[in-house]
C-alpha cells in the first residue's frame, strides 16, 4: 500500500496568513494543515495569556512539539516538569499524558504536530477570532463534555 506523503507543491504562509481562532482563552492561528502538507504535519501559532493552564490530555495519533517564541511555560510530560523559555523546544510523544501552564508574562509558541490533522480538532473546539488578539475575558466555564467529545473524535483524550 502506498501513501501520499507530500503535496508536491511548495506552500508559503506569510506572517499575516492563517485561520485565526479563539481556542479557550488563546489565539490560535493555523499556519500549516494536513491538507497542505500531504498529511505530514500541522503547525499552530498560539498566543496564550498569563497563567493559562491546558488540561491534562493525551494524543493517541500525533506527537506534539512546542517551540517557545516569546514568554515561558512549564510543560508536564508523563509526570516530568520541563521549564521552557523563549527559544526553547520541547518534544511530547504521543500516548504520553501532558499539560502546560503559561508563565506570568504570557507566551507565544508554535505547536507542531505530526502527522497533521489536529487543526480539525482545534476548529471543532474554538470559534473564529474577531481579531488577531486574545479573546475577551469570559467567566463562562468551558463546555467540557463538548470538548471531550471533539477531542475523542480526533484521537485525543481529555484526562482533566
Amino acid at each position: 500500500m502506498s501513501q501520499k506523503t507530500a503535496t508536491g507543491v511548495p506552500v508559503l504562509v506569510s506572517q499575516t496568513d492563517g485561520e485565526a481562532r479563539w481556542w479557550f482563552s488563546n489565539l490560535a492561528v493555523i499556519k500549516a494543515t494536513a491538507d497542505k502538507t500531504g498529511g505530514l504535519l500541522s503547525i499552530l501559532e498560539v498566543t496564550a495569556p498569563p497563567k493559562f493552564e491546558a488540561p491534562l490530555h493525551v494524543h493517541h495519533r500525533e506527537d506534539e512539539s512546542f517551540w517557545i517564541l516569546e514568554g515561558d511555560l512549564t510543560i508536564e510530560v508523563g509526570g516530568e516538569s520541563i521549564e521552557a523559555r523563549a527559544g526553547d523546544y520541547v518534544f511530547s510523544p504521543r500516548e504520553i499524558p501532558h499539560r502546560f501552564q503559561v508563565g506570568p508574562d504570557g507566551c507565544r509558541m508554535l505547536m507542531i504536530l505530526t502527522p497533521g490533522g489536529i487543526e480539525d480538532m482545534v476548529i471543532g473546539m474554538s470559534r473564529p477570532a474577531a481579531s488577531r488578539t486574545l479573546p475577551p475575558p469570559s467567566d463562562e466555564e468551558p463546555d467540557w463534555a463538548h470538548i471531550a467529545a471533539v477531542a475523542a473524535k480526533y484521537g485525543n483524550e481529555l484526562l482533566r
